[in-house]
């Protein structure tokens, strides 16, 4: 009889006193790694040795700290040269590794932004999404009202451009901006790339708040141009220095211009709100609120500290932070964003005046904005657990996903999948499924090859463990549902479900989202798993709940179909002529000022361009008034059976 292998002993607990002994006493960063090998808490230390140590002495500690030692099985340290660069080392690596028990600043990206792109002739405009453009973000703004008052400004002072790239190659004179003194026409060759750059790198002072800079160094080219007697830019330069100087005047805080941060914090239980008042030059740019994870931290001073730390690693800090309470390491903080905003930075909690009365604003906006933002949560809540008792679920939905489809008569056919958690839309986890190789107009065909798409991945990382279940991870796709939604009746839900078992995919309770026959809000039809077929009406939690995701899918689904069909209209229609390449496409669309004008030319005047002759002609016209047209000559006109 074959004996069974001894049971492999489970590995001795990790010895932190040890690990500590062996460690240096120079700056640096260390990270408690779990059992799953992924990043507990990631920390700073002044002393490695001394700081490591203290985890592991007999003074009492936390429940949190208990725990999270409890889970470690080993710990990496990096050794860095001065406590500020552990300090930045630190906010990277909490960034990028999302440790479980470090306080998180959750990513907004629904702010609005300035945009300075990064290219030969840069342009400046508002950009709201991830920000996956090169070149430099300036903000977040409190509205998209600030960022327009801010680029109304940068567009009268400086005169960048703000046109797309598209339009800006295919130029061949002036643009009305060009005309009515709001851009320098560099798309025609009417400024000197010396000039512009210039104008590009004074505006960038004037995003970054060193307007006192800018006016001086304005005032000293001023009077150089005096001394050359070129008294024409010396008073353009004067009416430039004029403008900002009245800019600067607009507000002031304690007799001079402002340019400072508010920040005041306010903590309930595990959540926590901190409320940001900014001001550049002397503008307001309003306030904004930002929920970041505790993950068990219950000191407010700590959570700013995290704050303020995450916050400015990515965003330029004024030469002001006033906060409304002193935080740990304030001085290393000073120092550490002083030497990534190349200024000095200053952190102050002890204030009177006019700082005293913003900090007392902030403070009052972070206690009501959290009070909404908690009864806004026990609303969701209550939503999730409608949904399910209604569902049967074991426990609460701790993801959602919906599933919509969108096209025009079959064209330009787009999917959506959007993503819900227990505190809203994960709108970093939204995904679009371009359908293509299907018959037009055919939503069942669109739906199976969305899903496919979108849980194929899943079995694929699964590997030998087998499909992987509702709520496990997936390093595809983050995490498979616990809900899955389909708008749609019982057939676009068959389609799910055979995805599903095609896949080998379980646990995930599949719902049909049907409108009801007066097609109006909270008379929706849900089909059940067990199939059965429920109306829960509009006072139903979850009907609401399900109702909000059908429409945040509905809502994505039409913005992606809108995008990709607007770019099939006005792009690949020139593309697909035989004959029209990248040279005759701009030459067609420089003569007619773009598509439209091209669309109301006829066929005598398209003949005119360089490049295009009758036959040609004819084709485009045909083309793009959905007419028929013999094809050009030496075309494949079919296949023939030998």
């Amino acid at each position: 009889m074959q004996q069974k292998p001894p049971p492999t002993p489970d590995p001795p607990p990790f010895d932190g006193k040890a690990f500590a002994r062996e460690l240096s006493t120079a700056p640096g960063v260390y990270r408690m790694i779990g059992a799953d090998d992924q990043a507990l808490y990631v920390g700073k230390a002044s002393a490695l040795r001394n700081r490591v140590g203290s985890y592991f002495n007999a003074t009492p500690k936390s429940a949190r700290i208990m725990s999270m030692l409890a889970q470690t099985v080993r710990m990496e340290v990096t050794v860095t040269r001065t406590e500020s660069e552990a300090l930045i080392l630190e906010n990277e690596l909490i960034k990028s590794l999302k440790p479980r028990y470090n306080v998180l600043l959750r990513d907004d990206k629904s702010y609005p932004y300035v945009l300075m792109t990064r290219e030969q002739w840069p342009r400046i405009a508002m950009h709201r999404g991830p920000r996956s453009t090169p070149g430099r973000y300036f903000g977040p703004y409190a509205s998209v009202g600030a960022v327009r008052d801010t680029l109304n400004l940068i567009h009268k002072l400086f005169k960048l451009r703000s046109c797309e790239d598209s339009v800006f190659r295919n130029r061949s004179r002036p643009c009305l901006q060009y005309q009515i003194g709001r851009c320098s026409a560099p798309c025609v060759g009417l400024v000197h790339a010396r000039d512009y750059a210039e104008s590009v790198r004074q505006a960038t002072l004037l995003l970054e708040g060193r307007s006192d800079q800018l006016t001086d160094e304005l005032g000293k080219q001023m009077e150089h141009a005096s001394t050359r007697l070129d008294f024409e830019e010396a008073a353009r330069l004067r009416d430039l220095i004029s403008s900002i100087r009245t800019l600067q005047a607009r507000q002031y805080v304690d007799g001079r211009a402002a340019d400072l941060d508010v920040l005041a914090i306010a903590m309930q239980g595990a959540s926590a709100c901190v409320v940001l008042l900014s001001f550049r030059d002397g503008r307001n740019l309003g306030t904004r609120s930002f929920f970041p994870k505790t993950n068990g931290v219950e000191d407010p001073a700590e959570v700013l500290a995290a704050f303020v730390s995450q916050h400015y690693g990515e965003q330029l800090p004024p030469s002001e932070i006033v906060i409304d309470r002193d935080i740990p390491d304030r001085e290393l903080l000073e120092e550490a964003l002083s030497t990534t905003g190349e200024r000095r930075v200053q952190l102050r909690h002890r204030v009177r005046g006019d700082r005293a009365r913003y900090l007392d604003m902030a403070a009052r906006n972070a206690q009501i904005t959290l009070a909404s933002e908690m009864t806004s949560s026990a609303a969701q809540l209550a939503r999730a657990e409608g949904l399910q008792e209604l569902l049967a679920l074991p426990e609460l939905p701790g993801r959602i996903e919906c599933f919509d489809i969108s096209h025009t008569m079959g064209e330009a056919t787009v999917a959506s999948c959007v993503v819900f958690d227990a505190e809203g839309p994960v709108r970093s986890q939204y995904r679009r499924f371009n359908i293509s190789g299907i018959e037009p107009g055919d939503d069942y065909a669109a739906m199976h090859q969305a899903l496919t798409r979108r849980f194929r991945r899943a079995v694929a990382v699964a590997g030998e463990g087998g499909a992987p279940a509702a709520g496990k991870p997936d390093k595809a796709r983050g995490v498979l549902p616990d809900v899955l939604l389909i708008d749609g009746g019982a057939g676009q839900v068959a389609q799910a479900n055979e995805v599903l078992g095609e896949l080998g995919l379980t646990g995930i309770a599949v719902v049909g989202v049907a409108k009801g026959p007066a097609r109006r809000p909270g008379d929706e039809e849900l089909l059940l798993p067990d199939g059965r077929k429920v109306r829960p009406g509009p006072e139903s939690p979850a009907l609401q709940l399900v109702q909000q995701v059908r429409d945040e899918a509905h809502r994505f689904a039409i913005t992606g179909h809108r995008g990709r069909r607007a770019k099939a209209r006005n792009t690949s229609r020139l593309e697909d002529i035989p004959g029209i390449g990248p040279r005759r496409r701009a030459n067609l669309l420089r003569h007619f000022g773009g598509l439209g004008g091209l669309k109301a030319a006829g066929v005598e005047e398209i003949a005119r361009v360089e490049g295009v002759n009758a036959a040609l002609a004819e084709r485009i016209y045909a083309t793009l008034h959905g007419l028929e047209t013999a094809p050009p000559p030496g075309a494949e006109q079919g296949r023939s059976n030998p």
